[in-house]
């Protein structure tokens, strides 16, 4: 990250002598800048024009560019305001023709979305399997190019690419009826096969500072997913051959697989650790990012080393050096070769080329793609013989790759990349770099360009990711030339000789020791709520002005311009008041309750699979971006959909609380005691009460099942001057009618402004008795898209709509937030800001 593109900037910097600045140099800057603008204003439509707009606009972009060049070639170009006026030209049209360009690619793409009627339904699906596999623990991911479709022996039209998933074993339908499912077989890259299959449209969760789903399934293009119907009652799935198609995938999984065999089941099948670092060295190799193990990540993070554990632009770019230096000494032992071709534009053209190899062999990810098309924008511009100064060439290189993936803008590798480089460029840290030097010279330059960079992007970090690694200095000082120059060519020359991949895997224990020493220390990373933006701009300028060679007095100039992010801390509830944000976790609870001072966090969401959780994916980040300290973590009952996630809360927040109805053999008890919630129990935090109405002591006993143990919340806010009845939110988890019908029959205060539907929904739940004794405003459903018990159920939903209580729906809404200051007003995260390539679901019927 911090490196990304360092050496191609270098060869930018050191033009021939026979360069020569373009006639109208200005002119280029702006076209080049309005193209950025453009790709960026695009990015922010909320829903597409008609692709003739789109055209049109195209149209007046290649007006202007013409109006443009006809200024600027005019005698007076360079007297009064005739430059201004060619500049704006050239800047309008580019905007014009990214916008535009932009447009008419998303309007194109989204036009062969997956038709809702298609969604859920058996479709027979021949396919090619267009990228490697991906196995854990319940199945395996295939994305597949569809080449026929079929729904009941009619052809149906489905999206080009699909991904889905085929699980082995036990596995519930959409009914909520479990089947056997036929174990998927060894599937590689390039197989046709004939598959059965159930289809949904990309639907992510939809959180405060959360990770784009819908924007990363865009970018891969995949624009349905779903799952392999392999039971015993379905149509087996059928291999139909297998094909050299895909060439790269199939070798990029042979290595994979050759790597994993070598370093894990060669002899050493009981040894975790070995297992994981023969992850790191398939994610080097392959840039299969998957194969590293999440708990291998989280201190990668901490340490500020992640962009190393993969293929990254640095990898990229070092590669391409080396190959051009060996191209280039090559080509000068032949006389007759350097008469035809000067041994330098024969190398740098030579590595760019083999630099964009090893990213396709690499899987071309969008980081790889950004280095590549800067890499060549650099190169292009050196054979030309074209000088230019920096801001120029960098400018170039930054259009050429929203050029190619307009979509880049919003990912933040691409701001990471482009920051550092732009920074290192103005800091004269590349331009006049120690070419040549001795060794000491050499180290003297990567320590002063390492802590340029650290200046520049911490500031850029904790916008983006609410953190900052006071390790990362050191751990890259030792990471960055240890991965670069030892771990990785000894990972890409075990393609060659296997034994190789051995001792990369030796040469990663030590670093990796290192870094999981550092990750340990209690002030390795320090987590700050995510600011606002203007904030984040400020900062990101401070730090760069603190990077610069200029005299510590101005560069001192830089603090006040820090502080607005490091102090920024989000507003809080009013004393007397409280809020709810139902977060979107999928098909299960978790709901933060914050007052003026304190939290509670009522379920913590569930576990999707072995390597990922509630806890991890949604809820650390969340409470990390808002500054949240967690007093209290209330488990209503231990089902997974409500308990997946609160290992990794608790691990993160170890001064919370833990209560709920929690049996005393859970494994979450080895972690913390859970105080039993039961009736009765009072608090009170800011003015705002908390009251426990279910269950009563004793009800263990008799409780069947653990939803009859489900802990009941209510939360009633401070009154408010007149008002006789003061806000209530009303938590109840997954009670069923016995229990509502018992609540009722002892007289429990019940009546609030905003319900938790009971069981997600479930016909089991919301009886007419209890939405009458409620009487709510709003009631949130907290439940997956298209989950497989069909939550919330239609009768449920009507049942709501008769009586005028507003549902809403995590699914269709994102996380929700409620205020008892506003308790007539829901605020949605889909609805906030909202996106073209968003899902949006169909309307409810009435």
């Amino acid at each position: 990250m911090a490196q990304d593109g360092g050496v191609g900037a270098q060869q930018a910097a050191r033009p021939t002598a026979q360069a020569a600045r373009p006639p109208r140099p200005w002119l280029v800057p702006a076209l080049l800048l309005g193209a950025v603008a453009g790709a960026a204003l695009q990015l922010q439509q909320p829903a597409l024009w008609r692709a003739t707009a789109y055209a049109v606009l195209l149209v007046a972009a290649c007006v202007l560019a013409l109006a443009a060049w006809a200024v600027g070639r005019t005698r007076a170009a360079d007297l009064g305001w005739m430059p201004i006026a060619a500049m704006a030209l050239a800047a309008a049209a580019g905007g014009l023709a990214l916008f535009g360009s932009s447009g008419l690619r998303s309007a194109d793409y989204l036009g062969q979305a997956l038709s809702p009627q298609l969604e859920g339904r058996d479709i027979r699906v021949t396919g090619m399997v267009a990228a490697m596999p991906q196995s854990n623990e319940a199945g395996t991911r295939l994305r597949l190019d569809v080449e026929t479709a079929l729904l009941q022996g009619a052809p149906v039209q489905l999206p080009p690419r699909i991904e889905v998933a085929w699980y082995g074993g036990a596995f519930r339908d959409a009914a909520g009826v479990a089947d056997l499912q036929r174990p998927p077989p060894s599937l590689r890259a390039g197989e046709r096969w004939d598959l059965t299959v159930r289809l949904k449209a990309p639907h992510g969760l939809r959180n405060p500072h959360g990770f784009d789903y819908e924007l990363w399934m865009w970018e891969q293009g995949v624009q349905a997913t779903g799952y392999v119907r392999a039971g015993p009652k379905d149509e087996a799935p059928v291999l139909l051959g297998s094909t050299w198609q895909h060439p790269v995938e199939r070798a990029r999984q042979a290595v994979r697989d050759a790597i994993i065999e070598r370093l894990v089941h060669d002899g050493h099948s009981d040894d975790p650790t070995r297992a994981r670092i023969a992850g790191v060295v398939a994610a080097l190799v392959t840039g299969d990012q998957r194969a590293i193990d999440r708990a291998d990540w989280d201190v990668f993070r901490a340490t500020g080393v992640a962009h190393l554990m993969s293929i990254s632009g640095l990898h990229i770019t070092l590669f391409a050096w080396l190959a051009a230096l060996a191209v280039r000494a090559l080509w000068r032992r032949s006389t007759r070769l350097c008469l035809r071709a000067p041994a330098q534009s024969v190398a740098l053209a030579a590595g760019v080329l083999l630099a964009a190899s090893y990213a396709l062999f690499s899987g071309w990810g969008v980081p790889a793609q950004r280095t590549v098309i800067m890499l060549a924008a650099i190169a292009l511009l050196q054979l030309s013989g074209r000088r230019w100064p920096w801001p120029q060439v960098w400018l170039l290189a930054c259009a050429a790759v929203v050029m190619a993936d307009p979509w880049a803008l919003a990912h933040a590798g691409f701001w990471l990349s482009f920051v550092a480089v732009g920074v290192l460029f103005a800091t004269n840290s590349i331009a006049g770099g120690a070419h040549g030097s001795s060794g000491g010279g050499h180290f003297r330059s990567l320590l002063r360009e390492q802590w340029v960079v650290t200046l520049a992007l911490t500031p850029l970090g904790v916008l983006l990711f609410g953190q900052v690694s006071l390790v990362g200095f050191a751990a890259n000082l030792v990471a960055i030339p240890w991965v670069t120059l030892v771990v990785t060519p000894l990972a890409l020359g075990g393609v060659l000789w296997a034994p190789l991949w051995s001792l990369a895997a030796l040469a990663l224990q030590p670093l990796a020791a290192l870094l999981q020493w550092l990750a340990q220390w209690p002030w390795a990373v320090v987590f700050l709520p995510v600011a606002p933006l203007w904030a984040g701009v400020a900062a990101v300028a401070g730090g760069a002005l603190l990077a610069t060679r200029l005299p510590w007095r101005l560069r001192l100039l830089a603090l006040p311009l820090l502080w607005p992010l490091l102090a920024w801390q989000p507003a809080r509830p009013a004393a007397g008041q409280f809020e709810l944000l139902a977060a979107d976790i999928g098909q299960g609870n978790a709901v933060l309750v914050r007052t003026a001072t304190h939290t509670l966090l009522y379920d913590a969401g569930p576990r999707f699979s072995r390597e990922s959780d509630a806890g991890h994916r949604v809820l650390v980040p969340l409470l990390r971006a808002l500054g949240e300290r967690v007093d209290v973590l209330m488990l209503s009952h231990r089902d997974i959909d409500h308990t997946g996630g609160a290992a990794a809360v608790l691990a993160q927040q170890p001064q919370a609380e833990l209560t709920g109805s929690i049996e005393a053999d859970h494994a979450l008890q080895a972690l913390r005691p859970v105080k039993p919630c039961l009736q009765g129990q009072q608090w009170s935090w800011d003015g705002v009460a908390f009251e426990v109405l279910h269950p009563q002591d004793g009800d263990a006993a008799q409780a069947r099942r653990p939803n009859a143990l489900s802990c009941v919340l209510r939360v009633t806010a401070a009154g408010q001057g007149a008002r006789p009845d003061p806000p209530v939110a009303l938590l109840v988890g997954d009670i069923e009618a016995p229990q509502e019908q018992a609540l009722l029959a002892r007289g429990a205060p019940v009546r609030a402004d905003v319900l938790l539907v009971p069981h997600h929904g479930s016909k089991t739940s919301s009886t007419a008795a209890f939405l009458e004794a409620v009487q709510p405003r709003t009631a949130l459903v907290q439940a997956g898209y298209r989950n497989r018990f069909g939550h919330p159920a239609p009768d449920v939903f009507e049942r709501y709509h008769a009586r005028g209580i507003r549902m809403v729906e995590s699914a269709r809404c994102g996380a929700a937030t409620w205020s008892s200051a506003r308790p007539d007003e829901v605020g949605c995260e889909r609805d906030g800001a909202r996106h073209y390539w968003q899902h949006d679901m169909a309307p409810r019927p009435g």
